[in-house]
């Protein structure tokens, strides 16, 4: 099995406001890497973050060995601490019986998860790691672009409570 080496960032540039996610992919033992990155004209934060992870998973076109680094503690918490399958066997709610927010990315990013053998690993954003601000930029770039297309599974009613 390939070993991969990932890393994801997710941008808004607002929250909600126009947003970007970038991956960059590594095979180990290889100078072979790939640049993924997309961007949307109005979403979250953290439906970037997910964004970011998924597009890369799907990228990969055989089962892979991942490890896999990310600055979102969301995303790392939800498949590490075993979240998604709790809020799969609740219905899709959360504890506080209200509905999980971004249901319709993490219902995609399900079946990447079974199909690689995915490790995640938290680093702290801005802190200096090369492949992490690299993907920041990557996704700062794409949020700044115009005629982004619209994200759709982001809608304003379950996105930002203080709205």
């Amino acid at each position: 099995m390939k070993q991969v080496i990932i890393h994801t960032d997710g941008s808004c540039l607002g929250n909600p406001g126009p947003g970007g996610w970038a991956a960059v992919l590594r095979l180990e033992g290889s100078e072979h890497r790939r640049e993924l990155a997309g961007g949307y004209e109005r979403t979250t934060n953290n439906r970037m973050e997910i964004m970011a992870v998924l597009e890369a998973l799907a990228a990969l076109k055989e089962p892979c060995s991942v490890s896999l680094y990310t600055d979102s503690q969301y995303v790392r918490n939800a498949v590490e601490k075993r979240w998604l399958q709790s809020w799969q066997r609740h219905g899709w709610r959360k504890a506080d019986k209200k509905p999980v927010k971004n249901a319709d990315l993490w219902h995609r990013l399900l079946p990447l998860l079974e199909r690689h053998q995915v490790h995640f690993f938290w680093l702290r954003g801005h802190a200096g790691h090369i492949e992490n601000e690299r993907c920041d930029r990557l996704a700062r770039e794409q949020a700044g672009l115009s005629s982004l297309p619209p994200d759709p599974g982001f809608t304003e009613d379950n996105c930002c409570p203080w709205l």
